[in-house]
């Protein structure tokens, strides 16, 4: 007794999303539909599936071509990141991919934080290339300078006031 369903998800040692294949009546009634993970294969699902694979191959197709138009924005040019450091360069915070992200949508490239591969935050000035991975076809590396000054790292004053507290609490404990 088998049943042929259509799997609207990949399933590990099935198939892949839109496969048509055979499994155990119980299998597909009990787990595989239940849970969202199949669908009876009727001529009607069948055509709809044939539907949904097209649209998500047509939109596959328009995010690789946006994802490389990035990439030519991205390989142009490098960017700056100011940020609060102290005289040996290191910086007094971090910089990390959200402010990454921030200078990129300065300069007019919109590009989720999480697309921008870092191992760790930044902390230290200097000239980094950082991975950016758009599409699961599609990555680069981005030049970043950071350079001392103001900027999204912790600021000199709040330093100032962190140490300035700091004498206060002394005297209380006397």
């Amino acid at each position: 007794m088998s049943t042929q369903i259509i799997l609207t998800t990949s399933v590990e040692k099935l198939g892949a999303e839109g496969d048509t294949v055979t499994v155990a009546d119980g299998y597909a009634r009990n787990f595989l539909i239940p849970k969202g993970l199949a669908m009876p294969a009727t001529a009607a699902n069948l055509r709809r599936i044939e539907v949904l694979r097209k649209r998500r191959e047509e939109q596959q197709a328009s995010e690789l071509k946006e994802a490389q138009e990035v990439v030519t924005k991205l390989t142009k040019q490098s960017f700056t990141i100011s940020a609060a450091a102290g005289p040996d360069e290191k910086l007094y915070g971090s910089v990390t991919a959200a402010d990454i992200a921030a200078v990129l949508k300065q300069e007019g490239i919109e590009l989720d934080r999480r697309k921008i591969v870092l191992e760790h935050p930044i902390r230290a000035t200097g000239v980094y290339d950082i991975d950016v991975k758009l599409h699961s076809e599609v990555s680069t590396k981005v030049k970043i300078w950071v350079v001392a000054g103001e900027g999204p790292a912790v600021a000199p004053a709040t330093v100032a006031e962190t140490a300035a507290e700091k004498p206060k609490k002394a005297t209380k404990k006397k």
